[in-house]
């Protein structure tokens, strides 16, 4: 019996050993690494000189310790201006760096022309989130950072987000054709993709999305 027992403390003595071993290493992997944060800062702050002016300034370092990105360091970016934030990091497809700028901007401009449409047809707290999917569209249509242009000039296909805090009722779908019938309006935008959502009063996600493409 004792024997067992002892098996068994030896066992679990072991196992937890392991599970202490595998949290550490996440833990470890989950901290950034300081020098890559100041090597792509210092590589970013050549970038902005090149290509940029003094109206944009490099103010701190991004880690995906999440794989959320197609990168892992990236150097955080603003234009002092608009406030537009974006990132600069390294792309291993190119073998070179690249910004999110233009993408960045697209996303604040569009937000910024359709918000009083979509605090006041949907309601004041509705959360509204725009997306251009092609981060790099900027260095791909070769656009000037310094003469960034409309999205309204090419065929951007942005994501539109509208989060409401209510259940899902019988009138969304009017409601999301009439929004739809606004963005084509005057325009501002031509395709893209719109998804509604719901929250709880408590926040909690309600599982009742969908969406439209036009």
């Amino acid at each position: 019996m004792y024997r067992i027992l002892k098996i068994i403390l030896g066992v679990l003595g072991s196992l937890l050993l392991v599970i202490g071993f595998v949290v550490v290493v996440f833990l470890l992997e989950m901290k950034p690494d300081k020098e890559e944060e100041e090597k792509i800062k210092l590589q970013a702050e050549q970038y902005l000189e090149d290509r940029f002016d003094d109206n944009f300034e490099i103010y701190d370092a991004f880690y995906d310790n999440m794989g959320n990105f197609n990168f892992e360091y990236a150097a955080m970016a603003r234009d002092k201006g608009s406030s537009t934030q974006f990132f600069i990091y390294y792309d291993e497809g190119t073998n070179q760096l690249v910004d999110t700028y233009i993408a960045d901007k697209w996303e604040d401009d569009l937000e910024d022309e359709i918000r009083p449409f979509v605090k006041e047809y949907f309601g004041e707290t509705t959360n509204m989130l725009v997306f251009i999917g092609d981060k790099n569209i900027g260095q791909e249509l070769d656009i000037n950072p310094l003469e960034p242009r409309s999205y309204k000039e090419f065929n951007v296909t942005p994501t539109i987000r509208i989060t409401v805090p209510r259940k899902r009722n019988d009138r969304d779908e009017k409601m999301l054709d009439e929004f739809i019938s606004f963005l084509k309006s005057d325009s501002k935008l031509q395709h893209g993709s719109v998804i509604m959502g719901y929250v709880a009063e408590n926040g909690a996600i309600l599982n009742d999305e969908w969406s439209k493409k036009f």
